[in-house]
């Protein structure tokens, strides 16, 4: 398996958690976009306005919006996908190392795991969040309209709020990324100790794909609340003097659910985990395809200096 076998040096793991989180932003976005407006919600609207759910949301932007606003925002996570899933996988396999020599462990085990993950996601989010900010100004309806693009977004806010504001929303967006890479990652090597060893390609393509899977679905419902309140942190203009409705991560899900219900802790959840479950197995098998390439043309490179 290749998570088993000699680790390659930072590069290799960077350019294929790279290649891995494009692959699978260019396929699982929409989903996105849909997961993002249903989560800004906070109340009843205009009825062209008010999503019932997945379809209707996906329903309602396609026919008053056009298509093309399901893809609305997309510059700013193709841009951040590169660095982002590079930085997942190259920290978490750095970490992985880290932990190990620190607990004397040769081998990873589920603790290690769940540790090695949590740390790569706090390394992720200080990333992403820039990128995070623009995406879902971009993609909310009531604030799209204010803005031409990723760089605009960047200047207004910027110009209106302060560098700074850039960074909006950080604090939740570790506890986001922590709580997604602990399940995440705990979840993949708990499911490759549970099911049969594969001896094919294909079968070990099959394992990652539920592996991955699995372990998307299980971050994903972990970290849900937390993506809920980082959205509408992000999505708040910053007024000097004023402090925001929604401000730090664990008194914004409490006034979440005060006024709203504890499920509206899970909007969007449908569109998020038909994302990041099959996401996370599409990470997973370009991730791990990518990484046994470069293996096999490094081991090629070695042996034809021997000749």
């Amino acid at each position: 398996m290749a998570a088993e076998q000699k680790p390659l040096p930072f590069g290799y793991t960077f350019m294929a958690g790279a290649i891995a989180g494009v692959s699978e932003i260019l396929v699982m976005y929409p989903l996105d976009v849909v997961k993002t407006r249903v989560q800004l919600q906070t109340g009843k609207g205009p009825a062209s306005e008010t999503y019932n759910g997945m379809l209707d949301c996906f329903q309602k932007i396609v026919r008053n919006e056009g298509f093309s606003r399901l893809y609305r925002g997309i510059s700013a996570p193709i841009l951040m996908e590169a660095p982002k899933r590079a930085t997942k996988f190259a920290a978490n396999d750095k970490w992985g190392k880290f932990y190990r020599d620190a607990f004397g462990q040769v081998k990873m085990n589920q603790s290690l795991s769940v540790l090695t993950g949590a740390s790569a996601g706090a390394t992720e989010a200080f990333v992403v969040v820039p990128f995070e900010l623009v995406k879902i100004r971009l993609q909310d309806k009531a604030s799209a309209g204010k803005y031409s693009g990723a760089l605009d977004v960047v200047a207004k806010t910027i110009r209106n709020e302060g560098i700074l504001a850039m960074y909006n929303g950080l604090e939740s967006t570790l506890w986001r990324h922590i709580l997604w890479n602990a399940g995440y990652f705990g979840c993949i090597f708990q499911v490759r100790e549970w099911i049969p060893k594969a001896d094919t390609k294909k079968g070990q393509m099959i394992n990652d794909v539920v592996a991955g899977s699995v372990g998307g679905t299980v971050g994903t419902i972990v970290n849900t609340p937390l993506d809920v309140v980082k959205s509408r942190i992000q999505n708040t203009i910053k007024v000097r003097g004023v402090v925001p409705k929604y401000n730090w991560a664990f008194p914004a899900v409490l006034t979440v659910a005060k006024e709203e219900g504890f499920a509206a802790l899970y909007k969007g959840f449908l569109p998020k985990v038909l994302r990041l479950g099959p996401g996370g197995g599409i990470l997973l098998v370009v991730y791990t395809g990518v990484m046994d390439f470069f293996r096999k043309m490094k081991d090629d490179q070695e042996k034809a200096k021997l000749v």
